[in-house]
């Protein structure tokens, strides 16, 4: 089986021109079990089985690299049993730092109750350059 958390896919080499600031990352998605771990996602984000466009086309444009955060080290951070909380989070920090969602987001979920308060948490972005 696979790991559940968060991933992250970002450019090899192309910077997306965000609002604020500059980013290779385009997309943040979950996986929620082990059945559809992250491994399965990404394999389906590069095989076009997720049907995402944006991921597609810039795929076959620019290659796609990726790295995640397993849900066991979110889980110590932010005390929360909810992975889609944890992943609206990341999304809507982004959108606060770089004014737009990563580009290949289409959606995000409900913005939940944490249990670690909003303000007390800060994500480095530096590591998707901006």
């Amino acid at each position: 089986m696979g790991f559940v958390g968060l991933y992250f896919i970002y450019l090899k080499d192309l910077f997306i021109p965000y609002p604020f600031n500059n980013s290779k990352l385009i997309y943040i998605g979950m996986s929620e079990s082990r059945i559809n771990s992250i491994g399965k996602r990404l394999k389906d984000h590069a095989s076009g089985r997720s049907n995402n466009k944006g991921i597609i086309g810039y795929n076959k444009r620019w290659g796609l690299n990726f790295t995640y955060i397993d849900y066991d080290f979110l889980k110590h951070i932010f005390t929360s049993e909810n992975i889609e909380n944890i992943e609206t989070f990341f999304l809507e920090d982004f959108a606060n730092k770089f004014g737009s969602y990563p580009i290949c987001n289409n959606k995000r979920g409900e913005l939940g109750r944490l249990s670690k308060r909003k303000d007390s948490l800060n994500i480095d972005w530096q590591f998707f350059g901006g």
